[in-house]
C-alpha cells in the first residue's frame, strides 16, 4: 500500500501549492460585494480612488490572486486536455450513441475527474452569466 511519503515529489509539491492557496483564500476577505459597490466609483481616468483597511492576509491574497488564478486556469485546461471522451470501440445496440471512455483514465465517460471539475467550476452559474 502506498503512503503519502512514497508519493511523487511533483505531486506532493502541487498538493502543497493547492493547499496553501486554499488556506490563503479562506483567510482573505471576499471582495465580491465591495467590487460591486466600487464599480460605481470609477472616475474619468478609469480608476477608483479607494481608502480601506486591509489585513495582511487580504494583501497577500490580492497580491497573488492574478497569478494563482492563471495557474488554476492552466491546470484546468491541462486536465481538460487529458480527460476527454473517446469511443470505447465496443459493440453497442445504438451506433448513433457509442459507449465512451475517458482518453486518460479509461473510466466510462464522463469520468470522475471531469465530473468533479464540472461540478466545482459551477458551469450552470457560468453559463447563466454569459447569456
Amino acid at each position: 500500500m502506498k503512503t503519502d511519503n512514497s508519493e511523487d515529489p511533483q505531486r506532493q509539491r502541487l498538493r502543497q501549492q493547492l493547499e496553501a492557496i486554499l488556506v490563503r483564500t479562506e483567510k482573505a476577505t471576499s471582495w465580491h460585494d465591495e467590487a460591486a459597490r466600487l464599480r460605481g466609483l470609477v472616475n474619468h481616468e478609469g480608476y477608483v480612488p479607494v481608502r480601506t483597511r486591509l489585513a495582511g492576509e487580504d494583501l497577500d491574497f490580492l497580491g497573488d490572486a492574478r497569478d494563482d488564478l492563471l495557474t488554476f486556469a492552466e491546470l484546468g485546461l491541462r486536465l481538460l486536455d487529458l480527460h476527454q471522451p473517446r469511443d470505447a470501440g465496443g459493440i453497442t445496440s445504438d451506433p448513433a450513441h457509442p459507449i465512451l471512455r475517458c482518453r486518460s483514465c479509461m473510466w466510462r465517460w464522463p469520468c470522475p475527474t471531469f465530473r468533479a471539475m464540472f461540478q466545482s467550476l459551477g458551469t450552470s452559474r457560468l453559463l447563466s452569466e454569459s447569456a
